[in-house]
């Protein structure tokens, strides 16, 4: 019942298009083949007054058209008064000529012939005004009702559509493409317009109007015929092509969506009807591709339950390696809480499961402790694997008395020899003397420590940073000091604080940094790195993390006494 719902919606669609596509081939057709007939009729009548017209001018010597034409231009000028226009039609010779054209206008079935005098100056000075505006000036005019017919003198405007097309035929004599079509108590007219030479270079105009009395009738009995013709021809291709559509196009069309639907109902079960589908083209060409998704789906399945189950065991591994990671590094605060004299802080967020960063801090002996920050380049296991190698060789090789300077440079050519994936660290290591204060540092390519005096606000130490561990054999390292008194706190991180990044892009930095640890600098150790890791989130918002976030802090409390 749903497939057949489904291809009525589709067949309904397609006969909907046809349809409007059918409406809008009948109506181009008819409004084409109306205009072109349309036009064809006009120009027969409008060849046939010419016939007329030119009959008409074979009734008037040029003699008479050069007589009657000078007194109808004489009289528009004012040079011939009314009295003797009255003599002339009165006259004998007058009413003969007149009585010719009435008779061939009778005989042709025509509505007027006339004969009149153009004055091209007034004609072509029309200030959009029929008021006052009379361009002819009669000889002739043989009206079929005689009486609103002119007479010699009569002054008339004409249509002002007819300006431009009237000026060319007194000028050149030749006939032109419009036809003075006109509605008028005869119904729809057409006149035609030619010239009879008066001498002087001027010429009358003779005008024939005839009545285009089929016009109408044959118009209509053509569209009606065009209609029928073309609804008739568009329905029959319109049911054809349905019935053709519906056998090769919405029959498989329907196969392919219902064995799709059977695909994802019958969990994956596959069938033979796609293979049975041969229409030669796009249609079996989607069959074949719809099987062929069918066949990958069913692999893709099979594989992704392998992988599942791959990706489920790395990830139980991966928790472990968390718990592995979180609990090498010293977790325990406070960090010595049987000496007072010093407290230190560390806290660590990873980016991925396990992370590159790494922080340590312990005893090197009874009145010397050992802060570590580093940096190992790279992201996940590889670099957490060579962080615990750089972290236990950091530590096992800072003891009483040996430089840091040259605890960084065995390190260094340890971790080169052991380096097969092409990783270094960055790293700062300070080992605070609890006595004197002395804070002896050394810095292999890592991040600028703040240090903040009793009472004052943290401010970057400028130190010149070393070459990174691991990047080359042979590097020697020199340490540094500085006197630390009580109160004093030394601050330490790693790039992912300084370069945790917004939506934006931009970077949190160390001028954000500077201001945050100020903000905060009244806060205890164990309160600092929480409020600044809160800034930091606060700016970062909604972006993803993408890089570990370390930060350590130490604060020299109070000097010890020497044993």
């Amino acid at each position: 019942m749903e497939n057949k719902s489904k291809k009525s919606k589709l067949t309904m669609k397609f006969i909907l298009g046809f349809v409007i596509l059918g409406l809008a081939i009948i109506t181009v057709s008819c409004i084409t083949g109306y205009n072109e007939f349309k036009a064809d009729i006009e120009k027969q009548y409008n060849d046939q007054a010419y016939q007329i017209a030119h009959s008409a001018a074979g009734l008037i010597d040029e003699a008479t058209a050069k007589e009657y034409g000078k007194i109808a231009k004489d009289y528009s000028n004012g040079n011939f008064d009314q009295k003797q226009i009255d003599e002339i039609i009165a006259s004998d010779k007058y009413q003969k000529i007149r009585a010719q054209f009435l008779n061939l206008r009778e005989n042709m079935g025509a509505n007027d012939i006339y004969l009149v005098y153009c004055n091209l100056d007034v004609l072509n000075d029309y200030k959009g005004t029929k008021d006052g505006w009379n361009p002819f000036t009669y000889v002739f005019d043989c009206y079929a009702e005689e009486e609103y017919s002119y007479v010699l003198g009569n002054q008339s405007p004409i249509n002002p559509d007819f300006i431009e097309p009237t000026t060319q035929i007194v000028k050149t004599g030749k006939r032109v493409n419009n036809y003075f079509e006109s509605q008028s108590d005869y119904g729809y007219n057409t006149t035609a317009l030619i010239t009879v030479p008066m001498g002087d270079d001027e010429n009358l105009a003779l005008g024939v109007e005839i009545p285009m009395t089929t016009i109408q009738s044959s118009l209509s009995a053509y569209l009606k015929k065009t209609l029928a013709f073309t609804f008739l021809i568009v329905v029959l291709g319109i049911a054809i092509f349905v019935a053709y559509l519906l056998k090769k196009v919405i029959s498989p069309i329907n196969t392919v969506a219902h064995e799709t639907a059977n695909f994802v109902e019958n969990e994956n079960q596959m069938s033979d009807k796609l293979e049975n589908i041969k229409t030669g083209d796009e249609i079996e060409n989607l069959s074949k591709s719809v099987l062929k998704m069918e066949h990958d789906l069913n692999d893709y399945i099979d594989n992704l339950t392998k992988v599942t189950a791959e990706k489920e065991r790395i990830g139980a591994e991966l928790d472990v390696a968390t718990n592995i990671q979180a609990s090498m590094l010293p977790c325990i605060f406070p960090a010595f809480p049987e000496i007072e004299e010093v407290d230190v802080y560390a806290t660590m967020n990873p980016a991925k499961e396990v992370g590159g960063d790494f922080y340590d801090f312990f005893m090197v002996d009874d009145t010397h402790v050992a802060i570590v920050a580093a940096d190992v380049s790279g992201k996940g296991v590889p670099a957490a694997l060579f962080m615990v190698i750089g972290k236990t060789l950091i530590k096992d090789h800072t003891t009483p008395g040996v430089d840091l300077g040259d605890v960084f440079t065995e390190v260094n050519d340890l971790l080169c020899q052991s380096n097969s994936e092409g990783l270094f660290i960055t790293a700062f290591e300070g080992v605070l003397d609890l006595v004197t204060g002395e804070f002896r540092y050394v810095n292999a390519g890592h991040e600028t420590p703040f240090i903040s005096k009793a009472g004052e606000k943290f401010n970057p130490y400028p130190i010149k940073a070393g070459f990174v561990l691991a990047g080359m054999e042979g590097i020697k390292y020199k340490s540094n000091s500085i006197m630390l008194e009580p109160g004093d706190r030394v601050f330490e991180y790693t790039d992912g604080v300084t370069e945790a990044t917004n939506k934006d892009n931009h970077l949190f930095g160390m001028e954000r940094l500077e201001n945050s640890l100020e903000k905060h600098a009244s806060k205890s150790i164990h309160e600092l790195l929480p409020a600044v890791k809160s800034d930091i989130d606060e700016f970062v918002a909604e972006a993803p993390q993408f890089d570990d976030i370390t930060m350590i802090c130490l604060e020299y409390k109070s000097r010890m006494q020497e044993f």
